[in-house]
């Protein structure tokens, strides 16, 4: 293949398998950096772009998708000073907005969306870790503004922003409860929380035997629905915050209010949909980045190998429920 193109992955229509394609090489302008990708990381919110079904990403088909990247930096764009040819990076960077995804060989991102990818992490582990360490941390460290010694219960917390926001909270020094379903007890305790069975304790039993009745001082939702309307009955009387990356629902704010308690929403696209606090992006996942090189965070990944030529099976892995792990999309073996 020539130099001045590439393979990507096209997804042409909705719900249409992937099309393999050589597209012209991008390159790297002001501010950018033109990244070789060697892992693309797959979320759910992929899925659904895929589906025709995620209309807040405007990410119009036919597109390259895939939001998060591990790779290696190939060229630098005028004005960038941070990376230099050959620095190993991650990030979430596209996929959405317009922009063109990870699955593809290389893509020229801002570079403010980028950080140096975790030394102790490898590129499939470090491609699968930026949006969930985003969310999870945009949450607890920039909404909640979680504090040593408080008490977090974090619903769904072995799932994909759910286990990383337990180790976060761990990090921070709180003391922390997740919600998962029985068979995930050993995950949720492995990442050193409390588990709660929600199918066998009702939130008044689960908040009566761990807090007194008084309530978790940070509560996090990252499921949705019904269980955010779980997460207004759990959270502390007097200064209890809720944070939710799934509040899309009504629901009745009575039980939040008549607690004295507050509540912030997540939405991790607005920086890459917006242009605004790209930089922010930058720096939370150079704090992962800390937190893993000192053995404090750790990423669920999926045992399972894809590559281009099979990243639909990764789709339908998360699409039938039997993704084990975040999933991630090998674009290159080094």
């Amino acid at each position: 293949m020539s130099q001045a193109t590439m393979q990507a992955l096209i997804a042409e229509r909705a719900n249409a398998p992937f099309r393999v394609a050589s597209l012209p090489r991008p390159q790297a302008g002001p501010g950018e950096v033109l990244v070789r990708i060697l892992a693309s990381g797959v979320n759910p919110l992929d899925t659904k772009i895929r589906a025709g079904s995620a209309a807040h990403a405007r990410q119009p088909l036919p597109a390259v998708l895939g939001l998060d990247l591990a790779g290696v930096v190939e060229a630098v764009g005028p004005g960038v000073t941070r990376f230099a040819p050959g620095d190993e990076v991650y990030g979430m960077t596209g996929g959405v907005g317009g922009v063109q995804g990870s699955l593809a060989e290389y893509a020229a991102v801002d570079a403010d969306l980028l950080a140096r990818k975790p030394a102790r992490l490898s590129m499939r582990e470090a491609a699968a870790l930026p949006l969930v360490f985003i969310t999870a941390w945009e949450g607890l460290v920039d909404r909640a503004g979680v504090q040593p010694g408080q008490t977090v219960l974090v619903h769904g917390g072995a799932g994909g922003v759910g286990h990383v926001a337990v180790q976060i909270a761990r990090a921070a020094g709180a003391r922390v409860h997740a919600t998962g379903s029985a068979a995930s007890r050993d995950i949720i305790e492995g990442y050193g929380a409390t588990a709660i069975d929600f199918a066998t304790v009702t939130v008044e039993q689960y908040v009566g035997q761990y807090t007194g009745g008084d309530g978790f001082d940070v509560v996090y939702d990252t499921v949705g629905g019904k269980v955010l309307d779980d997460a207004f009955l759990a959270a502390r009387t007097c200064g209890g915050h809720v944070v939710s990356c799934l509040g899309w629902g009504t629901h009745s704010l009575a039980p939040l209010s008549l607690r004295a308690a507050t509540y912030s929403g997540v939405f991790t696209l607005l920086p890459l949909l917006t242009g605004r606090g790209r930089a922010r992006h930058g720096a939370i996942l150079r704090e992962a980045a800390r937190l893993a090189d000192a053995g404090k965070l750790a990423v669920r990944v999926d045992p399972r190998r894809f590559g281009l030529d099979d990243a639909i099976e990764a789709h339908r892995a998360i699409e039938t429920g039997t993704a084990r792990g975040k999933l991630v999309v090998e674009i290159a073996r080094r």
